[in-house]
């Protein structure tokens, strides 16, 4: 599945993965999760210690892959989060989109999406969480963005920090 948000961002699930298929062009990409993507970048099994230093990600040239699970309970760290949307306006221009992906193309992957749009590229508001989703929610087909509880509560709790 990959949705297109224009000209600039592609949302999809694991199929639209570079690393799973050669199909689709992208300026760049972002791996939304921890299996299988984070693991192949860094090359582990089982748990990665914290104090590694691609623990929360790890940047492979025109790619980004994030450690990031989806529990109903928040794991995440804001700065997973501001790393991404560094990396995303890294690559803003090009002639392709940027691919954000995740397991299953329904939360992680577009929560980062409506992150970016809202507090990088400024194109639904920024106003809060609550806000910028139901902007979002018009932009994308009915059913595509459904958040995981943990990142929503996430988003909603820390959307001041995050910038």
């Amino acid at each position: 599945m990959i949705v297109k948000m224009g000209e600039e961002l592609a949302i999809g699930d694991l199929d639209a993965c570079p690393m799973a298929t050669t199909s689709g062009r992208w300026r760049a990409v972002v791996h939304g999760c921890k299996d299988p993507c984070h693991r192949a970048f860094v090359q582990y099994r089982g748990h990665l210690a914290p104090s590694h230093p691609e623990y929360l990600w790890a940047l492979r040239g025109r790619e980004l892959a994030l450690n990031l699970i989806d529990p109903p309970v928040p794991l995440f760290r804001v700065e997973s989060f501001v790393r991404a949307l560094d990396f995303m306006d890294a690559f803003r221009d090009g002639p392709d989109p940027l691919l954000i992906h995740c397991n299953n193309g329904l939360s992680r992957a577009p929560s980062l999406a409506l992150l970016y749009m809202a507090k990088r590229s400024k194109t639904i508001p920024d106003d809060s969480f609550a806000v910028a989703r139901a902007v979002f929610e018009t932009l994308v087909p009915p059913g595509t963005y459904q958040p995981g509880q943990g990142i929503e509560t996430f988003l909603a709790e820390h959307w001041g920090v995050l910038r």
